[in-house]
This record gives C-alpha cells, sequence and structure tokens, in this order.
C-alpha cells in the first residue's frame, strides 16, 4: 500500500469583492469555517495563546479535492460546505487568489503550495493542470524517500518535526514510511507590513496585564493616539465588548481586535457566539474615532495536528489506507493522507519587527480622548477590510508567552 504523505503547512490569508450574493455568501461561509476550525483548535489549547491561518488549512483541502473521488470527494464536501467541481466555486476562488500576491505597496502577502513528487510517481494530466492554476500552486520532483528529505523541502516546517511522542509523519499509524512517501503538500502564506500609524518604541513601558487566571504581569505594552475604527456592541449572550481595527500601511489589511469589556467575562464565554454575521454587523458599525491605544506586543507559534479535527468534522476515508480514494492524482488505489500538519506564527511589534527593550516610563493621561487598553485576553483577526476575509485568527491569553 502506497502511502500519500500530505504535510499541510499553513501560515495566513484572504479574497476579493464578490460580484454576487453568491460571492458574498462564499465570504460569510468561509469566515464560519474559519470560525469553527479556530473553535476546534482553542477548545484542545484552553488555556494558551493561538494563532492559526484558517484558509491556509483550506486551500491544501480544495486541492486534495481535484484528486478524491467517491465516498472520500463527499466528506471532503461536507466539511467544507463547498466543491471545487462547481464552476462558480472555482471561478470565485481563483479570482480570490489570483489577487493575493497583488498587494498594496508596504505590505507583503505571499502565498504558496508546493506539491512534492516522489520521481517515477505517475500523475494524471488533469491534476497537473488543476495543480498549476490553483494558488499559487507548483509540482517539484524529490526524492523523498532519503532521510530527512520532507523537512528539508518544507524548509523546517516538514512533517518530520516533533509535536509529542514522535517525529510527525515518519511513519504511517496503518503502515508505511517515509520508503513509501510519494507525495508531500506544503502550503504556506505569509504577511508583512508596516502599521499605517506606527507605534513608537520610546512610549512603550511596562504595564499590568491580567491573565486568564487572574494573574498580573508587567507586559511591555505599546501606545499610540490615532484615527481608529471603534465600536462597543454586545454579543448574542450580552457580554460586552469592545472592538477595535488598526490599518496596516495601505489596503492590504488590519488587525480587528475584540475585547470583553468586563474583565472578569473570559474569551471562552465570548468565542462560541462569535459568527461571521455578527462579525460583519460589528465591522460595519465600527466609527471612526481618535483613541488612545495601548496594545501588548506578542509573539505566537503554533504546531497543530489537524487530523483529529478534521476526522472530527467527517473527513474520514482520507486517512484511511484501505478506504480513501484519490485516483484523480494518479489512476492508482493506494494514495491516503497520513498526516495533516498546521503551523502559524504572528508578531505584532511597534513596527513589524522585533522590538526593543521597553521603557520603565508611565504616560500619564490627562485628557478626555476615549482610551483602548488591551491588558486583559483578546481575541484578533487579521483581515482584509474591505472584502472582510481572514487571513488568521487568534488569541493572546499571555503576551510574554
Amino acid at each position: 500500500m502506497q502511502s500519500l504523505l500530505l504535510a499541510l503547512f499553513l501560515l495566513h490569508t484572504c479574497p476579493p469583492r464578490g460580484a454576487s450574493n453568491l460571492y458574498e455568501d462564499l465570504t460569510l461561509m468561509r469566515t464560519d469555517l474559519a470560525l469553527r476550525l479556530y473553535r476546534s483548535v482553542a477548545m484542545a489549547g484552553n488555556q494558551t495563546n493561538l494563532v492559526l491561518s484558517p484558509a491556509g488549512a483550506f486551500i491544501p483541502l480544495e486541492l486534495l479535492q481535484f484528486g478524491a473521488r467517491g465516498n472520500t470527494g463527499r466528506q471532503l464536501a461536507q466539511a467544507l460546505g463547498y466543491t471545487v467541481h462547481d464552476p462558480k466555486v472555482r471561478e470565485w476562488l481563483r479570482a480570490v487568489y489570483a489577487v493575493l500576491p497583488s498587494t498594496s505597496p508596504g505590505a507583503k502577502l505571499e502565498l504558496a503550495c508546493t506539491l512534492y513528487v516522489q520521481t517515477g510517481t505517475p500523475l494524471t494530466p488533469c491534476f497537473v493542470e488543476q495543480v498549476s492554476r490553483w494558488a499559487n500552486s507548483s509540482l517539484e520532483l524529490a526524492n523523498l524517500r532519503e532521510p530527512n528529505s520532507t523537512a528539508m523541502l518544507a524548509n523546517g516546517w516538514g512533517p518530520r518535526q516533533t509535536t509529542g511522542d514522535g517525529p510527525v509523519g515518519s511513519t504511517s499509524e496503518r503502515g508505511g514510511g517515509p520508503e513509501s512517501a510519494q507525495l508531500v503538500l506544503v502550503s504556506t502564506m505569509s504577511f508583512q507590513s508596516a502599521w499605517r500609524h506606527q507605534f513608537s518604541f520610546s512610549d512603550t513601558q511596562l504595564l499590568p496585564f491580567t491573565c486568564a487566571q487572574g494573574l498580573a504581569l508587567e507586559v511591555p505594552m505599546m501606545y499610540q493616539m490615532a484615527e481608529v475604527n471603534y465600536g462597543r456592541f454586545q454579543d448574542p449572550a450580552g457580554h460586552q465588548v469592545g472592538v477595535l481595527e488598526l490599518p496596516y500601511l495601505g489596503t492590504a489589511a488590519s488587525l480587528l481586535l475584540v475585547l470583553p469589556r468586563d474583565r472578569d467575562t473570559p474569551l471562552s464565554h465570548i468565542e462560541p457566539h462569535l459568527t461571521a454575521s455578527l462579525l460583519h454587523a460589528w465591522t460595519t458599525s465600527l466609527k471612526r474615532a481618535r483613541m488612545e491605544v495601548f496594545l501588548p506586543r506578542f509573539r505566537i507559534q503554533n504546531h497543530f495536528d489537524l487530523k483529529n479535527i478534521l476526522y472530527s468534522w467527517g473527513v474520514i476515508d482520507l486517512f484511511d489506507p484501505l478506504r480513501a480514494n484519490l485516483k484523480g492524482i494518479s489512476g492508482q488505489d493506494g494514495f491516503y493522507v497520513s498526516e495533516a500538519i498546521h503551523k502559524a506564527k504572528i508578531e505584532v511589534s511597534e513596527e513589524g519587527t522585533k522590538a526593543s527593550a521597553a521603557t520603565a516610563l508611565l504616560l500619564l493621561k490627562r485628557s478626555r480622548i476615549p482610551i483602548f487598553k488591551a491588558d486583559r485576553p483578546f481575541i484578533f483577526f487579521l483581515r482584509e477590510p474591505n472584502t472582510a476575509f481572514v487571513f488568521s485568527i487568534g488569541r493572546v491569553l499571555n503576551p510574554l508567552h
């Protein structure tokens, strides 16, 4: 039985303005799917910082749809809520991915999917064509049977990295090992940009941040006074939140922050109520305001095994060497997915680079200008402001971790 080692390595994304209600519905559906993934991951790490790139996880699954047949294809379509075999969906997604590398000056957004193929593995011409036209994807020949080859191909994000008891992807739970690897799919998304209104290093100071467990820490807190989009809302359960949007240079992206107004309200009470429709209602109701903004520096890197999550979503046959039907890839039986790995990171600082040491200067405020102070756990969305499409989702429970 040939083993299909598909390591899904993910980092950040976004789509364009829909020309019809179908495209608007697809955007909302993808946001809800992103939130579903966020909640699934959050449940497994209840007391940790979190960042993930939802669309980065979906692009490899879309590529797999081109090769999936029978029940395997149906399970993928049901989990995603759409199929790339629908011409209108395929047209919309291609338009989305086509504009991703074309970001505005001052911002850099890169999406790349590479399918590394064991030399000598037959591939169907149709699948090769679909890969070459999907989300800046490409095919590369490689000798995947050499030790550590998959790790080298993924530039350190490979399936042989450890996330627990042993090397991920070095062997399959149901048989097969590196010597039987045929394909490795690597999907990465990266985003770099400066703030439209930069935080000044000289204004960064050590201020208290109250963690989820009530522990108060001194953390480097960035500060700026700027024109921002802000609003106060409540979720369906009545929890009050403050929502702030900080724009990056150009129009490529903005950082949306959701902060509970009640210090005693944990994020776990708000996360279950977040929906695409609710986020749309909040963001379209934001008002321009001059505010003093306090935001902690934070850097988060996570490594997740998506296999159990996808399995809980009903994607079962894909991981079973006896039931997986991926005949569209090579016309042969025996291919299956042995690993599904997601790795994402984000760093927020004064200039988008590594921050210098914070000063101990305390800024004393005497004005009546409203204040947004993220001195307790909050949720963030890296998103494209015009289309509301989410690059990445995360939360900060402790900026020092």
